[in-house]
């Protein structure tokens, strides 16, 4: 491969995969010493000039002048210098033109293998960039697979496959080959074989991101979403608040006649999602955070611990505490209040400790 065919080889792996030139340079240069190395006695005292612009790539091993050489690898004659060149001297380096035929065919092998590793690594490198670049963030991915058996989906980001366990896939929708989807990129793994996105759909992070790209008012931060409970592919409570009083935070994300929120219920499969105003008064906060159940007091026990209890209607009480808990452990998980809910005809006594008490 003449110098300008190689240039052209690097140019279009830099265009294709990513991989920048000056970084597959420096794992030729490695290779061939590792080649020179290998082929003469363990000397690696190589100089290289490369030019791109020029397409020139020079290599020269150095050798010490001598008078009698001992070791050939290392060493060269006076006479042999100064046959080539006049002003050679003893003591000096000599630097020789290499030839990359002149290396022999195992230490060329090493040679290869040191590159397609260099590749690889670039690669490796690129795709944790890239992935790194996108850590929190909402991204679309494709559908590109789906196992039959463990419903586990492959799907691809950017370049990159990566898998989306089915314990991360949420709601009534069913995945399909081809589909469009946001997912968030939670983490990344980084081990010997590449680095890994895990990506999720079920984090509460992920509503968040969402609600952030469909709305505005949020995006700009003039609304703000304090705080977020989920379980996912069931149901999600958000608590917004607005820095404009002119502005209309939960109406901000409703949107008009709830295109806006229903937009990110129908990418979430159906998800419920109940959307509440933030207030820094705790007994608004919970009465707020326990909708769509009306409220009639929350009295605080014990602000240090966070402990409240709240009455509710009699005719509201499965309400405010939702299927299996549900309603209310997400309230409480919301507030970070532990919330014990009793009914207005105080069936269940004053002091009693119920089932209804909830913590976050």
């Amino acid at each position: 491969m003449n110098n300008k065919e190689l240039f052209t080889a690097l140019s279009l792996l830099e265009k294709e995969k990513g991989i920048p030139m000056d970084y597959m340079i420096e794992q030729i240069e490695r290779a061939i010493k590792v080649a020179c190395k290998n082929s003469y006695g363990g000397n690696d005292n190589v100089i290289f000039k490369i030019i791109p612009e020029k397409n020139t790539f020079d290599v020269k091993l150095v050798k010490t002048v001598v008078e009698e050489v001992e070791n050939p690898d290392f060493e060269i004659s006076l006479e042999e210098a100064q046959q080539k060149r006049k002003r050679a001297a003893l003591g000096k380096d000599y630097e020789i033109s290499l030839d990359p035929k002149q290396l022999g065919r195992i230490a060329v092998q090493t040679a290869r293998s040191v590159i397609r590793q260099g590749i690889r690594d670039g690669e490796k490198g690129q795709m944790l960039q890239e992935f790194k670049s996108k850590l929190g963030e909402l991204v679309t991915a494709t559908v590109e697979k789906i196992d039959p058996q463990s419903g586990v989906a492959i799907i691809k980001i950017g370049k990159s496959a990566v898998t989306l366990p089915k314990s991360e896939q949420v709601g009534e929708r069913v995945l399909q080959e081809g589909d469009q989807i946001k997912v968030l990129v939670a983490d990344i793994k980084d081990n010997e074989r590449g680095p890994r996105a895990m990506v999720s759909r079920t984090s509460p992070e992920l509503v968040k991101r969402l609600f952030e790209q469909e709305v505005p008012e949020i995006y700009d931060g003039t609304v703000e979403i304090k705080s977020i409970s989920r379980e996912a592919g069931s149901r999600t409570k958000m608590a917004v608040y607005s820095n404009d009083e002119n502005v209309d935070a939960i109406g901000s994300c409703i949107g008009t006649r709830g295109d806006r929120v229903n937009e990110i219920v129908d990418e979430l499969g159906n998800e419920k999602i109940d959307i509440i105003e933030y207030s820094d008064d705790p007994i608004k906060y919970v009465a707020a955070a326990l909708s769509p159940a009306t409220v009639i007091k929350v009295d605080i026990l014990d602000e240090s611990e966070r402990k409240c209890k709240v009455t509710v209607p009699d005719g509201q009480l499965s309400l405010a505490i939702g299927n299996k808990g549900q309603n209310a452990r997400l309230a409480a998980r919301l507030t970070g209040w532990k919330i014990d809910i009793r009914p207005e005809s105080g069936f269940y006594g004053e002091d009693e400790e119920t089932e209804e008490e909830t913590e976050e």
